[in-house]
């Protein structure tokens, strides 16, 4: 029940404005109805889902969803499923699964928490994916920040032992506040080495916003653990 999840009342989140595109809709109401998900429809079988049985990648918050297209792209071998709650960015990425006619990607258009809690099987995902996520800034913010000790113990029941939590951020307290959680939670250990930043995979595309970031001397932390147990 809500009542025994108080932080699920918490949003991580704030719904911004903004329209689709032509080209986004006519995509979004071509595609949605066999690449998108609702949580309505409860715990759902990957294997059923994608046809196959292949690793599964979750990536959560994906904003305009390029980055995330062009990882499906390059990994036909994987599967994926995004969640976003805007909805502009739902229809540009449905425009991306379009031209580059993915078949191995799915798409919620949800709150993040509730397709963790009600929709994902125990132990299914090869990898959580976390990139630039709302860094909260002001102190009174942050907690809202969406890592936090009880969430990443609610990852870590949907990986699989082995599995990977990767966590991306620009913002350098919040690269901070990343490592503490991760450094304290049960069941994970760095993939690098304790309280070490993490080498950006390959698989993470490089966003035209971080290397905007990068031109003007801005860091990004990547941050991997693994589940243990």
């Amino acid at each position: 029940m809500e009542e025994s999840k108080p932080l699920r009342s918490i949003r991580s989140f704030v719904i911004r404005g903004g329209r689709m595109t032509a080209s986004q809709q006519k995509a979004f109401d071509n595609l949605w109805p066999t690449r998108g998900l609702t949580a309505e429809n409860g715990l759902i079988d990957p294997v059923s889902l994608f046809g196959r049985e292949a690793p599964l990648v979750l990536e959560i918050g994906f904003g305009m969803g390029q980055s995330l297209a062009e990882m499906a792209e390059q990994a036909p071998d994987m599967n994926f499923i995004g969640v976003e709650v805007h909805k502009p960015g739902i229809g540009a990425l449905m425009r991306e699964i379009e031209i580059r006619s993915l078949q191995n990607l799915r798409v919620y258009w949800e709150d993040a928490n509730r397709v963790i809690d009600d929709c994902l099987p125990e132990g299914c995902l090869d990898r959580v994916q976390l990139f630039f996520p709302d860094p909260w800034h002001k102190k009174r913010h942050n907690k809202r920040r969406i890592v936090q000790p009880e969430f990443v113990q609610r990852i870590r029941n949907k990986l699989k032992v082995g599995g990977i939590f990767h966590m991306a951020t620009d913002w350098q307290p919040y690269a901070e506040h990343m490592m503490e959680v991760m450094e304290a939670a049960e069941g994970y250990r760095n993939h690098v080495g304790p309280e070490e930043y993490s080498p950006r995979p390959d698989y993470r595309p490089v966003t035209k916003f971080e290397k905007r970031g990068e031109r003007l001397g801005h860091g990004v932390w990547d941050l991997l653990y693994r589940r243990e147990v």
